[in-house]
C-alpha cells in the first residue's frame, strides 16, 4: 500500500519512545533495572501508563497477568 504525498504516513519514521525510557527499564514490582526492554520481561498498559515486569515477577504472578488483573490486585 502506498500513501499519497502529504499524508501522515509519508514522514518516513515512526514515533520513538522517550530516550530515557528506552534505555533504562525498571520493574514496576521489585525495582530491578535493565538496559532496554529485555525479551523475557512483560509489558502491561494500565490506566494509560506502561508498566514493565521482570521475568521473576511475571512468573510469580502469571495467573493474575493472564486474568488481565491490574498489578494493584497482585
Amino acid at each position: 500500500m502506498t500513501s499519497l504525498p502529504g499524508d501522515s504516513d509519508s514522514n518516513g519514521s515512526a514515533p520513538r519512545p522517550d530516550a530515557d525510557e528506552a534505555q533504562h527499564i525498571v520493574c514496576a514490582r521489585c525495582g530491578t533495572r535493565a538496559d532496554g526492554p529485555p525479551l523475557t520481561w512483560t509489558c502491561s498498559v494500565e490506566n494509560g501508563a506502561r508498566h514493565y515486569f521482570c521475568d521473576n515477577c511475571a512468573r510469580s504472578n502469571l495467573r493474575a497477568i493472564e486474568g488481565r488483573l491490574d498489578s494493584a490486585w497482585w
